[in-house]
């Protein structure tokens, strides 16, 4: 029995992290002796070097039919809802604006269940960027399609620099768990993205802002670990405050596995 404990203790929990990003055969350059162009999925190996560093295990997730999302996540023990394109307005009720696209559905579409599904089960979740605003409208919330429309340029939150130069500061609502995992009320993060959060979805709240209102972060505060940034933080690892944010998640992510593991034993 203090084996199987020692063994449980130690085991690096499995990450579900989404691919959002898709590219059509005009989009990719092929190389010498490689293979040809085609319909693909790209994501960019930040994340999973990030999660790699906390502690998980990631493990990359392509878009599946819905009866694969129940076994997949019986798998995983958090997910982690990366980058990408803009959301179909439809997804929350609303008309397309004509800064907003492309979009793909389809990925929207499992997206949205895996979410809903990891939800349903308490699972820890980690969402960046499009993952925000995906979680928020999991939840039932809505976007702004385009930022500028909303809160004007004052702040670049499409910038041009690199992803691992920050180029303006949020506050931090200091009761939050962000600001509690961050260890700081404030922080200067990177920002590539148009759309944020308009509504917010059910059993969220906001917890970190731009100076020109732009939500940056929300979480479920009933959760264990339910948190999004807007920001690419997988980019600014090597900054103490944002490498924290990964393990915090992995951390609750192993929770969630010593419980799941507990109970499968109990029964």
């Amino acid at each position: 029995m203090v084996a199987a404990s020692q063994e449980i203790a130690g085991a690096r929990p499995l990450v579900a992290v989404t691919t959002s990003e898709v590219r059509g055969s005009s989009a990719v350059t092929p190389t010498p002796h490689g293979e040809p162009p085609g319909y693909e999925m790209v994501l960019g190996l930040k994340y999973l070097i990030a999660i790699e560093a906390a502690g998980g295990i990631p493990v990359v997730v392509p878009p599946l039919h819905a009866p694969a999302v129940a076994p997949l996540l019986d798998r995983c023990s958090g997910v982690l809802l990366s980058g990408g394109p803009d959301l179909d307005p439809a997804d929350y009720g609303a008309r397309k604006h004509h800064e907003t696209g492309p979009f793909e559905p389809v990925l929207d579409e499992f997206e949205l269940a895996l979410t809903r599904s990891a939800d349903e089960r308490g699972m820890p979740v980690l969402a960046i960027c499009r993952g925000l605003q995906l979680f928020n409208v999991a939840r039932g919330g809505s976007l702004h399609q385009h930022l500028p429309d909303v809160v004007g340029d004052g702040i670049a939150h499409r910038q041009s620099e690199s992803g691992a130069q920050t180029t303006h500061w949020v506050r931090i609502e200091p009761t939050s768990r962000l600001a509690a995992v961050l260890g700081r009320q404030r922080t200067k993060v990177n920002s590539f993205h148009h759309q944020a959060v308009e509504a917010l979805g059910s059993g969220l709240v906001a917890s970190a802002w731009a100076a020109d209102g732009t939500l940056e972060g929300l979480e479920d505060p009933e959760r264990d670990f339910a948190l999004a940034v807007q920001w690419h933080a997988e980019s600014l690892i090597g900054r103490p405050a944002q490498a924290a944010l990964f393990k915090a998640f992995v951390d609750a992510a192993a929770r969630f596995e010593r419980a799941g593991t507990s109970a499968r034993r109990a029964a």
